[in-house]
């Protein structure tokens, strides 16, 4: 560090005059210009309303057109040049006196808006915005005078907190982009920004403000915002163990020795260094590694990402290849296009090694065929090698794949049998093709007319060529260079999404007008899609036939046709998610639902431009769809100009059957989709009507995503009463009861959530059926405990410090009482699944970076049942709430343990969904009991919001769950009821919740049918089959209680059965034997 030390020293005097040591405060709001070219984050913008948006290119001024939904806005009032005018969403809780179709007079006037500065219309706009005012004349304000800087270490800049303007310098060691990593003596740290004019070993002078991205803590610098003042040696790295990365060694670069790589995942791979320690390592090229190989050490910057530290070496300079092992075969030429004859020399960097190598795809061994002399490419070939010598273990395999060089290029030839062009960056002349959609000014997808025989090769592409004056029709020629270009997308799509083969038109010429558009591919009749896999060899093999995300590869920029498209899962940002007329779905409401095994490659995203489109679940297409696959927001999509009329499914919300009864308990899980009183009558309304007649009114609802007093607004305020208080009225309106509500109140901005709105989880509970237990109210900081029977804290937060818990929502326990029962009730709300890579990405399979944090909570509530469950034995426990994971998961896996059962595991599978997401119907929200309570509780998911949109009543983007549990007299020995020697034909069991012990002599020669919940016992059932009959979900059998002949399952509802063991013989409705059902 004394290096580091001396060269900094020697340039300090020089930072006065090249960086003046102030910046200028935060301005309260940034301009139209600045957030067109500066489109992501969180941002308050001032502008004048110019129009309504139509489109991201077409604004109107006619009254007749306007809708509610969007205004654009300019930098100058009148402006008409799309280029100019960002588009603002407008939604529900905003858009009142905002909207021009209301408030046709606000038309030039001035608006300042605080959103999420990201694409809307496929151009840069705004979204989500928490606040939105008009502006009056002399209200604008004014910058405040500049703030002067201090000079500080990193270690000390590293202290700030977020937002903090700060002066700090060092020696660049790693440059990715716009990311800079530097380091001084004390600490290392990251810039980003833009136009950094910087080289690995410059001395930089850097200013700017703190920022924390996804757990990475940065220098966010502005243009002119980092200076070169000097140059050095770059620092050495220290030597750390795999333990040592922490943050006091983010941002600097290290080295660790004698490293194991085991995986490759979502662009990381996985490691442990000499003793264990696992950790991740990112490199930029992931090819610098390989899976199951071991290396004396691998240097690199320390990075974070969402709480995971990562290794990230620079270049190959930065891994020590393990001396025990035979270094890979590399190749010269490298992969790609080359021409016919060229031969192919391999080499390994380790001495004495022989190379093995085959051409046939298979993988090489010690007796393929050995490298002597350079391979002659003169068709396409596919290389595999590897280097083996005594004494070492031999190398991996070497993969190189040559494209023979042609002189008449077509687009199936750019496209190639891949995801990315052998032709990528190379110059190509005279490709025709028929224009099949103009996206824009600057963007066009042609196709060509002449197409081979090879269906793993596209005939349609990208164009891209400013001004470039086409139509949909025209016949063209062009010449430009090839590139991979990741289009629309979020703010990390470079590093997740997938790109679009395109030609950087540099010519385009031989126009003519009025060519017929090549024949659409007809999806699942000239070609079949992949339904179950989307991926399963990591882009290994090219096979459209078997990996969904192949398959659209292989029609990028092709014209498709969907047969009748079936619409599965409700409009959004324009977007409608189908499915062809034949291929069926799997729930009752016609959307397509998620297994462990299956995330539905087969959805089809129609891309139709549109948010005023309205279709949910159910509904269908009168007829067929044409358009152009393209990829964007980390999925292919198909670009559509028009859609045939759409029929009307006839999907209803769904009421409960699951009515509070004199001893049945019933208890619902809610998501409120940030709810306060600033969400609006409407919305406020649709809640009231679906806790009233969806839900039945339960007796206890776990709510979340309740947000403070006033919403949004970043006011400090974290008291969510009124909140509470706004809907309990509006349901008391409906006719339903006075419901109380309770909560703890977080602290202001620590739970994650929509920031100023402090969300949290409570409940509503109804006092005329239940009663808190009395007790003392938690803090945000104080943890609850269970002593003497009771919550030591009523209601209570369950172990708030703890780290698991970071940034996210803290569960909050609460003990109520029912007919003399206590039942302890913890609504949760998981982190959610910000972060994780997309499943149509570029990283197969995709990096679930959320679930880590997920599986720590999981663990902790666990652990707090646990303890309940430990100090009484029979304590009534519910856990419900929005656990952001699937039930097949290993965090719901972890929190169920051994103590609890999930409800959800008991609704039929077709009916087993709360939340759509891309087209996808799955389970986020959950209800979970003690064993102890799971044979008598019934389930029912209440199918009211997930598929539908707001125009059919949608209250918040999940369905809730309820349950209901019958609390029966403690049963006593008088209380089971005795079968005597009996011999029927068939005795039934109709009675809910009965207890039946069999006397040894009984004999039914048509079984024993069970239509309910019961607990059989008894020597008589070892001489009796036992025929479950239920007709309703969720029911338990337990038969734990003595040896039963045989067990036939006459019943498509799932049932529980407890004491399989007992079971002698297994057979279906139609007396075939059959296996033993699971656990």
């Amino acid at each position: 560090m004394k290096k580091i030390g001396q060269a900094l020293l020697a340039v300090i005097l020089v930072i006065g005059s090249l960086l003046p040591f102030q910046t200028p405060a935060r301005a309260a709001s940034i301009s139209v210009a600045d957030a067109i070219a500066n489109n992501a984050g969180t941002a308050t913008v001032e502008g004048y309303i110019v129009g309504y948006a139509l489109s991201g290119t077409s604004y109107t001024t006619d009254p007749a057109k306007y809708k509610a939904t969007n205004v654009g806005i300019a930098d100058t009032a009148g402006e008409t040049n799309p280029a100019n005018i960002l588009p603002v969403q407008l939604t529900t809780s905003v858009r009142a006196g905002i909207n021009l179709m209301e408030n046709p007079d606000n038309l030039g006037k001035k608006i300042q808006v605080t959103g999420s500065l990201e694409p809307y219309f496929n151009v840069p706009g705004l979204k989500n915005p928490s606040s939105v005012s008009i502006v009056a004349e002399g209200d604008t304000e004014q910058p405040e005078e500049p703030i002067e800087l201090e000079k500080e270490t990193i270690a000390s800049a590293r202290q700030k907190a977020e937002g903090t303007d700060v002066l700090t310098s060092g020696i660049v060691t790693a440059v990715f982009g716009n990311t800079v990593y530097i380091q001084d003596e004390t600490a290392g740290i990251v810039l980003y920004g833009s136009s950094m004019k910087v080289a690995v070993g410059d001395i930089v002078a850097a200013k700017g403000k703190i920022d924390d991205y996804n757990s990475l803590l940065e220098i966010a610098v502005a243009s002119g915002g980092v200076t070169v003042i000097g140059s050095s040696e770059v620092p050495e790295p220290s030597t750390i163990p795999a333990s040592g990365l922490t943050e006091e060694a983010e941002g600097t670069l290290v080295k660790i020795n004698n490293v194991t790589v085991s995986s490759f995942s979502g662009g990381n791979y996985t490691a442990a260094d000499e003793q264990g320690h696992s950790f991740q390592i990112r490199p930029q090229d992931p090819s610098l590694l390989a899976e199951d190989t071991s290396y004396d050490s691998i240097t690199g910057v320390v990075g974070s990402y969402n709480n995971v530290y990562q290794l990230i070496p620079r270049d190959a300079a930065d891994i020590e290849a393990d001396s025990s092992t035979v270094q890979p075969v590399t190749a010269n030429p490298a992969a790609g296009i080359v021409e016919a004859g060229t031969g192919v020399t391999l080499f390994s960097p380790t001495e004495g090694a022989e190379i093995r190598y085959t051409l046939d795809g298979s993988e090489p061994t010690k007796e393929s065929a050995l490298y002597t002399e350079p391979i002659v490419i003169d068709e396409n070939k596919t290389v595999k090698a590897k280097a083996f010598k005594d004494g070492l273990n031999d190398s991996i395999l070497s993969t190189f794949t040559y494209v023979i060089k042609k002189d008449d290029v077509q687009i199936h030839d750019i496209q190639g049998e891949g995801h990315t062009s052998p032709y990528n960056n190379l110059t190509v002349t005279g490709i025709q093709g028929v224009v099949t959609h103009v996206v824009d000014s600057n963007n066009v997808y042609m196709q060509s007319v002449e197409p081979d025989d090879d269906e793993k090769t596209s005939e349609g592409i990208l164009v891209y060529k400013k001004a470039h004056g086409l139509v949909k029709g025209d016949f063209v020629s062009v010449d430009g260079t090839v590139k991979e270009w990741v289009l629309d997308g979020y703010s990390e799509k470079l590093q997740t999404d997938l790109p679009v083969t395109e030609i950087n038109a540099s010519k385009i010429y031989d126009v003519t007008s009025g060519h017929t558009l090549p024949a659409p591919v007809i999806i699942n009749e000239d070609r079949m899609m992949p339904t179950e896999v989307i991926d399963n060899d990591q882009f290994g093999t090219f096979d459209p036939e078997q990996d969904g995300i192949d398959f659209f590869e292989s029609v990028e920029g092709m014209r498709i046709q969907v047969n009748n498209p079936k619409v599965i899962a409700p409009q959004n940002y324009g977007e409608v998610i189908v499915v062809p007329e034949n291929v069926e779905t799997n729930t009752t409401a016609g959307a397509l639902r998620i297994t462990a095994e299956d995330y539905n490659p087969e959805r089809i995203h129609l891309d139709l431009n549109d948010e005023e489109f309205v279709a949910k679940t159910g509904d269908f297409f009168n007829g067929n769809v044409t358009g152009v696959v393209s990829y964007g927001f980390s999925n292919f999509k198909v670009l559509v100009d028009d859609v045939p009329e759409l029929i009307d499914g006839g999907l209803q919300g769904e009421e409960t059957n699951l009515t509070a009864t004199e001893n049945g308990l019933t208890i619902a899980s809610y998501n409120l989709e940030n709810f306060s009183t600033a969400s609006g009558a409407e919305k406020t309304s649709r809640l009231a009507e679906g806790i009233v007649s969806g839900m039945k009114s339960p007796d206890v609802i776990a709510v979340t995503e309740v947000q403070d007093n006033d919403g949004p607004t970043d006011s400090g305020i974290t008291d969510a009463s009124e909140s509470a208080a706004t809907l309990i009225a509006a349901i008391e309106a409906l006719g339903g009861p006075s419901y109380a509500y309770t909560d703890v109140a977080p602290a202001d901005k620590m739970d994650g959530g929509q920031p100023g709105g402090n969300i949290r989880v409570g409940f509503l509970y109804n006092p005329e059926r239940v009663s808190l237990t009395e007790g003392t109210k938690g803090t945000a900081a104080e943890a609850v405990g269970y002593a003497d029977g009771k919550l030591t804290l009523n209601p209570g937060r369950i172990d708030p410090e703890n780290a698991a818990f970071d940034d996210s929502r803290k569960p909050v326990a609460a003990q109520f009482t029912f007919n003399g029962e206590n039942v302890i009730v913890v609504a949760n709300h998981f982190n959610s699944k910000g972060g994780d890579e997309p499943l149509f990405g570029k990283n197969q399979p995709p990096f679930l970076g959320s679930e880590e944090q997920r599986k720590q909570i999981a663990a902790v509530v666990n652990g707090f049942v646990q303890d309940v469950k430990a100090a009484d034995a029979d304590a009534n426990i519910v856990l419900a709430g929005d656990f952001n994971d699937f039930e097949f998961t290993e965090s719901l896996s972890i929190l169920k343990g051994t103590a609890l059962t999930n409800m959800i595991d008991q609704v039929p599978a077709e009916e087993r969904f709360t939340y759509s997401y891309q087209g996808n119907a799955q389970v986020l929200d959950h209800i979970l009991v003690t064993n102890n309570m799971a044979s008598s509780t019934e389930v029912d998911i209440v199918h009211t919001n997930s598929q539908f949109m707001e125009e059919h009543g949608r209250a918040s983007d999940h369905d809730p769950v309820v349950i209901r549990t019958t609390f029966q007299e403690d049963t006593t020995e008088e209380d089971v009821v005795y079968v005597p020697a009996l011999k029927k034909k068939q005795f039934v069991v109709a009675k809910p919740g009965i207890h039946l012990e069999f006397d040894k002599g009984a004999r039914f020669s048509k079984g024993i049918v069970v239509k309910h919940s019961a607990t059989l016992e008894g020597e008589g059932l070892k001489y009796n089959k036992v025929i479950i009959s239920t007709p309703q979900k969720g029911q338990v059998i337990d038969l734990r209680g003595a040896e039963v002949k045989e067990v036939q399952i006459d019943t498509k509802q799932d049932v529980e059965i407890i004491g399989t063991e007992n079971v002698q013989k297994w057979t279906d409705s139609k007396g075939k034997k059959k296996t033993k059902p699971a656990a």
